[in-house]
């Protein structure tokens, strides 16, 4: 039982690591996810500012953090697609802006709780 469970502590700190490896890597190269960033600690600040019900904070930060998590796959896609297909593709450039698609959605549904709450 302990060697399962420091196999499993083992794993979820591999996890940790990489992951963190991964938010540094995209931050030194995506100046998006910076400027993400930023707008999420502007809008984390004036959920906590604002008297919000915990429901609509909640909503607002989960929803911050998807935009960031979008943010960083729209980075790995790019960067996979930039690796397998250095030169110019439709196809590539499919997976690319879909990916960016899907940064642009999640910002959007960010921005619309907001509107919706502010607007209640």
């Amino acid at each position: 039982m302990h060697d399962l469970i420091r196999a499993e502590a083992r794993r979820l700190a591999n996890t940790v690591l990489w992951s963190w490896q991964g938010w540094r890597a995209a931050w030194a190269s995506e100046k998006t996810l910076r400027q993400w960033t930023l707008v999420n600690l502007m809008s984390a600040s004036l959920a906590f500012w604002l008297d919000l019900t915990s429901g609509e904070r909640a909503l607002i930060l989960a929803l911050g953090l998807l935009v960031l998590a979008a943010e960083l796959m729209n980075t790995a896609v790019e960067e996979v697609v930039d690796y397998l297909s250095p030169q110019i593709d439709p196809r590539a450039k499919k997976a690319k802006d879909c990916g960016s698609a899907a940064v642009a959605l999640t910002a959007l549904a960010g921005g619309v709780a907001w509107a919706v709450i502010l607007l209640s």
